[in-house]
């Protein structure tokens, strides 16, 4: 059950990767729900990194993070 949960809410934050390159859908409830979902784990990340990156890593941590989980059990 565990794994089914980070399985979809790993493609939650891949959706969220995609859609912040689709600028056209950013205004659409569903974006918005997408980017909610994704920020309550991503949002935290972005305030430890510095905020001078070239690129928004919190994401990517958030995945390897949610691909260490399962291993650990």
């Amino acid at each position: 059950m565990i794994r089914l949960l980070i399985g979809i809410y790993t493609w939650i934050i891949l959706a969220d990767i995609v859609l912040s390159y689709i600028p056209q859908y950013k205004h659409h409830e569903w974006a918005k729900m997408v980017k909610k979902l994704a920020g309550f784990t991503c949002d935290p990340i972005r305030k430890i990194l510095p905020k001078d990156l070239p690129f928004d890593f919190s994401s990517i941590i958030v995945l390897i993070a949610l691909q260490i989980i399962p291993s650990l059990w």
